[in-house]
Formats: C-alpha cells, structure tokens, sequence
C-alpha cells in the first residue's frame, strides 16, 4: 500500500467523508472528518490530486485545498452520478468522485475567485429581489381584487392602486388598507435594493475592459456583460463558441442513432440565468428590427421562415457564441457588411 495519489472528497455542512487511493489504485484512506478537521488532514498529506462535485461550499474547498499545493478538480454532479455503485451513501459518493476525476474524458468547472463569486453574488441577489418584487405586487393585485378593485397590467397599474388605497379613495375596511399598505413599504424598499444592484452591476461592468468590448454586441447591456465575465472565468476552457452556447443550454438536444440525426428544442441543460438574459437581448434585438429594419440579412432571412421565439432562441446562441470568441480571442464586435450585387 502507497502514498495517496487520488482523493474523493464528498463535501457537507459539517461531516466530510474522504476516499483515498494510491498509484496502484488501492483504497488508502476511507473516514469520515468533521468540518474544523479538513485543512489540517489536507495539510498532513502529500500533494495529490483532490476531486469534489461542483456544489454548494465547492469553490471555497477548492481555492483552500489549493494552498497546501493539492491539484483540486472540480466536477458536475451530473456527470459523477454514473460512477456511483448500488446505494447511494456518503461513502459511495466520495469513492464514484474519487474513481470520475481520474477519467481522461472527465469535463471539469473552473475554481472561482472570491471576485467573482461577489460579482456572481451581486447577480443572484438582484434576481431575487427581482422576484420578490413581482410577488408582492401580484399580492396587492390578488388582495384588492378581492374587494373589486382591478387596475392596468403593468407596474404602473399596482401603483395606481396603492395610490387610490393611500388616499382613501378605495372602498375597503381599515383592516385590509393596513395590510396593502404594508405590502406596498416592502415594495417600494424592494425597488430602492434592486436600483442600487443596478447601478453596482453598471459600475463593475464599466470597470471591467472585457464587459466594454461585450456590451458592444447589439442586445448585450452591461447585465447581461457583467453576467458572461462573472460566470465564465476561463473562456479557453470552452474549445469554441458552440461548446459555450451548449453549455448554456442554447443548442437542440440530440436524439441519434443509427447513423441519422434527430434534433429537438434546446436541451435547457445549463445556466439558466445566463440563457434568460441572452434570450431576452435576442428579443430586444428582434423588436427593433421589426419596427426599424436591421442589417443583418441572416436575421432577417430567419424571422421569415421562424416564429419569433424561436429566432429569438437562435440569436441568442449566435450573440453566445459572439461573445466567447470576444473573451476568448481578445476580439471585438464587427458589424456585418453587406455585399452590393455587381
């Protein structure tokens, strides 16, 4: 039996559970370890190779593993799980991410900074009061619609009602108008938070010399600019733009055998946020070409044969696949020339 080689560490709020094996692929060390017990067991063993599933405290783990000098690769859950034998345990667990990161075919997620894990913080907290937001005036609409009071869609429909609710203008009991009124406080801190967001999102994108050259991708703002640096640290990791976009979840999802290709919708496998942003810019885009005409003659070759949506769904995996050839060749955005018939 020799020195540990190969690690599987499965991850947890306070029990860790470690599987380690040496050259010969012998199980050295199989324990559990209690969170204050990590570093200093790390600390204790020769650099080795250290696999953990891409998860919650993931990153944390991995930017500390690192300081001993252990190589610490990080991996998708998903792509761990068919290395998992019979029962699912802890001890299955640290064994299949021990046994997945040794594949020479294994695809692994780059370790984050602390930069931009507060960037990516940023991001989340803003989508959350965003939804936040739009609750609570789906509750004032829902509670005052109960004593027949309706306005226009819209914010500015919700605010017409706590408008009539604060003068006194609206027919309801006292009760009721505490209430809405207590709501409509909420609302407009909610509001005041995700302005600041904003205007942190803004100043960091404006900062950030990569996000300029992004912006200037028609549909991409400094949100959805601040997002793709935040979530893609290393844009080399992806071989070529299809694979971003792929990763995003922006290209059909395959259904092949026999030699004869069957594509669907896109897989939706993948970050989710990073797709509803580009889908809504591809919108944005899609919109003014409508009202105002555009360029761009693929664009419009494709709004004449494809539903709207569904254009909107290929431009916004055109502008991901734009976006990492920026990042990843120093390029910047060209708009396309249009050829003059001879």
């Amino acid at each position: 039996m020799g020195a540990v080689t190969v690690i599987g560490l499965d991850i947890a709020k306070s029990v860790f559970q470690v599987h380690g094996i040496d050259a010969a692929g012998t199980i050295v060390i199989q324990r559990q370890i209690r969170r204050g017990q990590v570093l200093p067991f790390f600390a204790s063993l020769r650099p080795c190779l250290v696999g953990i599933e891409a998860c919650a405290t993931a990153h944390h783990w991995s930017r500390e593993l690192q300081h001993p000098g252990h190589q610490v690769r990080l991996m998708p859950p998903a792509y761990v799980k068919p290395y998992v034998k019979r029962q699912k345990n802890d001890r299955a667990d640290a064994e299949a991410i021990c046994e997945a990161v040794t594949r020479p075919t294994m695809r692994f997620v780059e370790t984050k900074t602390c930069e931009q894990q507060s960037v990516l913080m940023l991001h989340r907290v803003r989508f959350m009061l965003v939804k936040q937001r739009t609750r609570l005036i789906n509750a004032i609409r829902a509670h005052l619609a109960e004593f027949g009071l309706v306005a226009r869609v819209g914010r500015e429909g919700a605010d017409e009602l706590v408008q009539r609710v604060r003068k006194g203008d609206a027919p309801i009991p006292d009760l009721a108008r505490a209430c809405v009124l207590a709501l409509a406080e909420q609302l407009m801190l909610v509001r005041r938070q995700i302005l600041e967001m904003d205007r942190r999102i803004t100043a960091h994108s404006r900062a950030s010399e990569v996000s300029r050259r992004l912006a200037e991708i028609p549909g991409v703002g400094p949100l959805l600019a601040s997002a793709l640096v935040a979530h893609v640290p290393d844009p080399q990791s992806f071989s070529c733009g299809r694979n971003l976009a792929a990763w995003i979840g922006l290209v059909p999802k395959q259904s092949s055998s026999g030699g004869k290709e069957r594509l669907g919708g896109v897989t939706k496998q993948g970050n989710r946020y990073l797709r509803s942003l580009l889908t809504m810019g591809a919108l944005a885009v899609i919109r003014y070409a409508q009202r105002h005409g555009t360029r761009r003659p693929w664009l419009v070759a494709l709004l004449a044969r494809r539903a709207t949506k569904v254009a909107a769904v290929a431009l916004a995996n055109k502008m991901a696949r734009m976006a990492w050839a920026i990042m990843a060749k120093g390029e910047r955005y060209r708009e396309p020339v249009i050829m003059q018939a001879a």
